[in-house]
């Protein structure tokens, strides 16, 4: 039995039949189905417990998952957060769209101003969504469809804001890619009015979902619920904190934590009781949306779609929770930075219990979509990803085709300038710094721990060359050699990451645990979950 089996194991008695098995009964197709497109922030694939998370719980989404076909090798668009949005807006993986890196980050000769000392100076990207672009909001919008943008936006500031690029409503979304002012109200938000003191992000971003819905009943829509959740500042509720920190320690807490990588400390644990309120949290949010559709009457005329944006925070940012036995998470180059969760939810279909393990992308979802809309994508722009109606309708099996990802930039988690291949089972790495490739057969090591370049030099030729090709064919940008680089700079800058950030990381872990964990001021007020 292959590996990939294995991490699905807790879950496949729920998914009894395989993206190879079609349909006895065919059901009639609805000509403009609605569309409810759930978004997470830095979610990964093993934070839900349908897949095997004993301290994560995540029944809302277990319920989306067990009704809907479910995508095991799902991957974002890029391993950190606006490049993977601009391609499911676009279809396009990232070296083609140009938006390569997280909007905002510091590229080129600025890059020195973060004090890191990288022999590498990132390169440049595109800081906005291209107007040239036709948006999945606007190819919808000129179909006849409604369309509502509810969360982050983060794909450019003032003239590239949701509402800019297709979406008729738009309920939070600006340039800012974190929760400005957490997750309790007052939100600082200039896109999102402040109601109820306290009130809670997640739960509000879903009950203005819920209120788009149900005034566009006769009408096809499409409603975009992008969360802040679970990005970093994580925040929960002095009740659900309670709860998970119990839980903690009833399932054992392990002496240690975190272990380096190369770069940055890395989490082992999931066991951070702040984190688990926030997960929790956005998963009730989902159940409000879930229920509204249930109550409307628009569960059967809406597909669900649910995803993240790239994988989960195990370096960087708040640490917050461990993608074991994946190897990385968020910002990394390996399988936990861009293997997502990754649901397809249509009714008509009757699809629950079905899984697939066909690799699919975030630039799949433009082409598919629009095909379920009965829209022809436009032929003026290219679209990198392919429908997956055939494989959730009829059984088939996606022909074998080559999947790419480029970020020429240092992430703030610790990953490494760096492009990737996957074609069928292989997947190939390429590095900037010193030109080094990994290979990797990711159905017998899917947690990429034998790099395979040493005894297969033809295929990494192969792969390498197809890669450069590609990369070159859509104009790719590439880091360039740091003149200033110094190496006994760059010595003791991760001396104090190994010798004061770790150690710190450790503290900070143990302080969640216990009894006296006093967090800030601002977060601590709120009890609303559902209501």
């Amino acid at each position: 039995m292959k590996k990939t089996r294995i991490i699905f194991s807790v879950f496949c008695l729920l998914l009894l039949h395989s993206c190879g098995e079609k349909e006895k009964e065919e059901t009639q197709v609805p000509e403009q189905p609605n569309i409810l497109f759930i978004l997470a922030d830095d979610f990964g694939l093993r934070d839900m417990s349908f897949v095997g998370s004993e301290f994560y719980e995540t029944p809302n989404i277990d319920r989306l998952a067990s009704k809907g076909m479910v995508f095991t090798q799902g991957y974002s668009g890029s391993r950190v957060c606006s490049p993977a949005r601009a391609t499911i807006m676009t279809g396009q993986f990232t070296a083609r769209h140009g938006i390569t890196d997280w909007i905002g980050a510091k590229s080129g000769t600025d890059w020195r101003e973060a004090n890191r000392f990288d022999r590498l100076l990132p390169a440049g990207y595109r800081h906005r969504l291209p107007d040239s672009e036709i948006t999945l909001a606007e190819a919808l919008k000129t179909g006849g469809y409604k369309t509502f943008f509810a969360g982050k936006w983060h794909l450019g500031g003032e003239g590239s804001y949701p509402e800019d690029h297709g979406f008729e409503i738009n309920k939070g979304g600006w340039e800012k890619g974190n929760p400005n002012g957490g997750y309790f109200s007052p939100f600082k938000n200039p896109k999102l009015e402040d109601i109820q003191p306290g009130e809670n992000l997640s739960i509000r971003l879903a009950k203005e979902t819920v209120a788009f819905m149900e005034d566009h009943k006769t009408s096809g829509f499409l409603a975009f619920l992008s969360f802040y959740a679970v990005h970093g500042p994580i925040q929960t509720t002095k009740e659900k904190w309670q709860k998970y920190r119990e839980k903690a320690r009833e399932n054992g807490i392990a002496e240690r934590g975190f272990t380096m990588e190369k770069n940055l400390p890395i989490r082992q644990t999931q066991d951070n009781p702040v984190y688990a309120g926030l997960v929790e949290a956005m998963d009730d949010a989902i159940g409000v949306v879930l229920d509204g559709l249930k109550e409307s009457g628009l569960e059967k005329n809406t597909i669900v779609i649910f995803t993240s944006d790239n994988g989960g925070v195990a370096s960087g940012d708040a640490y917050s929770t461990s993608n074991l036995p994946f190897r990385g998470g968020k910002g990394y180059q390996w399988e936990a930075g861009t293997r997502v969760p990754y649901l397809v939810y249509v009714p008509w279909q009757k699809s629950g219990g079905k899984h697939c393990d066909d690799p699919v992308t975030g630039a799949d979802f433009y082409p598919t979509l629009l095909d379920y809309a009965g829209i022809d994508l436009p032929v003026e722009q290219p679209v990198d990803g392919v429908s997956l109606r055939p494989v959730i309708d009829r059984g088939e099996v996606l022909p074998e085709r080559p999947l790419f990802w480029h970020y020429p930039h240092y992430g703030n988690q610790g990953g490494e300038p760096s492009s990737v291949i996957r074609e069928g089972d292989w997947k190939l790495i390429h590095y900037y710094e010193d030109n080094r490739d990994e290979l990797y057969h990711i159905n017998d090591d899917p947690y990429e721990q034998e790099n395979l370049a040493g005894r297969y030099p033809d295929k990494v030729s192969g792969l390498r060359n197809k890669l450069k090709s590609w990369l070159t064919g859509v104009g790719a940008r590439y880091p360039t050699e740091d003149s200033e680089f110094d190496k006994e700079k760059k010595e003791a800058y991760h001396d104090r990451i190994v010798n004061k950030v770790l150690p710190g990381l450790e503290e900070q872990r143990m302080d969640f645990l216990s009894d006296s964990f006093e967090p800030n001021k601002d977060w601590w007020g709120s009890m609303i979950t559902k209501d």
